[in-house]
């Protein structure tokens, strides 16, 4: 799988370029970092992250490829502009129902949602996040959706890691399989369907009596070897579960 690095460019230019602090203007037309930004956007998410490059985003634009380092010095601190401009596509209501736990239900949902529009985001890693605005807020914004519950600076830190990480990770498998469908032209239930008749022959429940029941409960149900949705929302109960017993032992301590 190709994958990108964010936080390869220029420091001081990325930072300078992520906060709009100076921006060189083109002595013709009105090309700018915006435009660059929503056009590299366009391409990686219609093509891919591995199609990406200065001269794809310039024929995007229908002008020169020289044109955009006038904008943006190199294809480093465009994939920061790109992160921290879709990061800023997650709404952050200011009144969820639930407490915590419903703020931080509404952030994952929103987070898959964001990356099911930009599957790309799967393919950067971000260890080394970009410092931008939008990436800043969004940080803020879920970190205080468990202010004042009893965790410690680290720990609020981390449960925000775990749930983001969790959403990327489930994401994945609904990415898999749409994509499955895409290249194979069957749905999971054609799929299914096909296999399922010749399985039955071939498996044998007194060999693999736990496997053989409960897939075929599975299989039954979801009409597919898999269901990822249902998966991602099992899965991030279960990831408030453990938060909540954390947040318990830290009120009752």
């Amino acid at each position: 799988m190709h994958v990108e690095y964010s936080g390869t460019g220029d420091p001081a230019r990325s930072l300078a370029l992520l906060w709009r602090t100076r921006e060189r203007t083109s002595r013709g037309g009105d090309l700018g970092v915006d435009r660059i930004v929503r056009a590299a956007i366009d391409v990686a998410d219609t093509d891919g992250l591995a199609a990406l490059s200065m001269r794809r985003v310039a024929e995007r634009l229908g002008v020169g490829t020289m044109s955009l380092y006038t904008h943006v010095p190199g294809k480093g601190e465009l994939l920061d502009l790109m992160l921290d401009t879709v990061h800023g596509e997650t709404p952050r209501p200011a009144d969820v129902p639930g407490g915590w736990r419903g703020r931080l239900e509404r952030i994952a949902r929103d987070n898959w949602a964001l990356y099911l529009r930009h599957r790309w985001l799967l393919q950067v890693a971000t260890t080394r996040p970009p410092l931008g605005p939008h990436v800043t807020a969004r940080y803020d914004y879920e970190l205080r959706a468990i202010e004042g519950i009893g965790l410690t600076d680290l720990e609020m830190d981390a449960v925000i890691t775990l749930v983001d990480s969790y959403v990327h990770g489930a994401v994945r498998g609904a990415v898999e399989a749409a994509q499955a469908t895409a290249r194979t032209g069957l749905t999971d239930e054609q799929w299914w369907q096909a296999h399922a008749p010749y399985l039955e022959k071939v498996m044998d429940p007194a060999r693999f009596p736990t496997a053989a029941r409960v897939g075929a409960t599975a299989g039954q149900e979801y009409q597919a070897a898999t269901d990822p949705t249902r998966a991602f929302d099992f899965g991030l109960a279960r990831v408030l579960d453990g938060i909540a017993t954390l947040v318990a032992d830290r009120c009752a301590g």
